[in-house]
């Protein structure tokens, strides 16, 4: 995922479909001096981390 859709997601007020490892996560906040965000798993509220960009992925409806 690019920096500036992730900058979307994390501020947007609507919940959107993101994945990381094949699992539902929801994007705390985007650090872009590393190319890289604080996620946590939805199932799992209080357990943060940080992760690249590059392995998010957007699930889009057909």
């Amino acid at each position: 995922m690019n920096r500036k859709r992730a900058k979307e997601i994390a501020s947007s007020p609507e919940m959107m479909a993101v994945t990381y490892n094949g699992s539902p996560i929801y994007i705390e906040d985007v650090n872009p001096t590393k190319d890289s965000a604080s996620i946590h798993y939805l199932d799992q509220p209080h357990n943060s981390q940080e992760v690249s960009l590059t392995q998010l992925v957007e699930v889009t409806s057909i």
